[in-house]
């Protein structure tokens, strides 16, 4: 099969250069831009879009965490998403969509999605999964952990109202945790925009406009106040931010990429890295879902692009498409 979009966007020179060109890998005396209270400037527009996922694909486990630089290009050449995008889900250009398109089970075709065309590059290494620890990549939930976050979509997954539906559906929350902890990239939407004070840190979300601002040498709310995204305290070790988070919204705790009880919490640590580059360093710790704390690693890198409106509902009638189709069955099958 040829993938002539894919052969425009990835030369074998581009490809061969790939880790450079997404990464200035600094030398051991790096010294970062500074605010003018002196700690490192994170400060800026940043995207996380990548090949690369959480967990590690089952097709990838012979690969490991970092992909060889000799099967660099094959693995991206034949990633899903390349070739989604090279083949534009088998749609002709110029003809008009018919819904055929929808019958593969997605919701956009190629055109409408952005989740990136290379494998993520942290530490000069293009990784498979941002998941470092487990050494397989995957999340080390225990079948306790497996099934509590199980029954609670059963009890999420309704037609009953709007609140049985997703949170990404209702808007609320971005879907597969862009907007974290930990911060996931996802189908499109990937761009973050960060704003630094002495006694801030704000992470403006591009997905669904989710605002973390986040108090540096700050104390932890009450536990009666649960928020989306959690509750997150900062404070700086050298020149890392290091952010705490506890106490998730209900809702979203255990339907989060990283699912938190009221016993876990999530460390993540922010490092400039590079002039382009932020190292983001993340720890999930909650023994009602996993045998062990897991860890990761991914790269935020620096976009002179910038954040969409996200008008989520603007025009959305799926949802009430959706509420509406269920009361329709209800009347026809009697059901309540």
């Amino acid at each position: 099969m040829q993938f002539p979009r894919l052969l425009t966007a990835f030369s074998v020179l581009a490809l061969t250069g790939m880790v450079s060109a997404q990464s200035s890998s600094p030398a051991g005396d790096y010294e970062p831009p500074r605010t003018e209270y002196g700690k490192p400037d994170l400060q800026g527009y940043w995207t996380n879009a990548s090949l690369t996922s959480m967990q590690r694909p089952a097709n990838y486990a012979d690969v490991g965490l970092v992909i060889p630089p000799d099967r660099l290009q094959e693995l991206t050449m034949n990633h899903h998403q390349n070739v989604r995008q090279a083949t534009d889900d088998g749609l002709v250009q110029g003809e008009l969509l018919d819904g055929s398109d929808l019958a593969q089970g997605r919701g956009y075709n190629a055109f409408w999605v952005d989740p990136g065309e290379r494998f993520g590059v942290v530490r000069g290494q293009a990784r498979t999964s941002w998941i470092t620890y487990p050494e397989d990549g995957r999340i080390p939930f225990t079948e306790a952990g497996q099934q509590r976050r199980r029954m609670a979509y059963d009890r999420a997954r309704t037609n009953d109202g709007p609140e049985g539906r997703a949170l990404g559906e209702r808007c609320l929350v971005g879907f597969g945790s862009t907007g974290g902890p930990p911060m996931n990239n996802v189908l499109y939407n990937n761009l973050y925009q960060i704003v630094q004070t002495e006694d801030y840190l704000m992470i403006m979300v591009e997905m669904v406009h989710d605002a973390r601002i986040i108090p540096i040498n700050g104390e932890h709310r009450p536990a009666g106040l649960q928020q989306w995204l959690g509750d997150s305290v900062a404070h700086w070790e050298g020149d890392t931010l290091v952010v705490e988070t506890v106490n998730m919204h209900p809702q979203q705790a255990a339907r989060n990429a990283a699912p938190l009880s009221e016993q876990g919490r999530i460390i993540e640590r922010f490092s400039r890295y590079s002039d382009d580059q932020i190292l983001y360093e993340f720890e999930v710790t909650d023994p009602a879902y996993y045998s062990e704390t897991w860890r990761g690693e991914m790269s935020f890198n620096s976009t002179e692009t910038r954040p969409y409106e996200y008008a989520c509902h603007e025009g959305n009638y799926g949802l009430i498409g959706i509420l509406a189709g269920a009361r329709r069955q209800e009347a026809e099958t009697g059901s309540d």
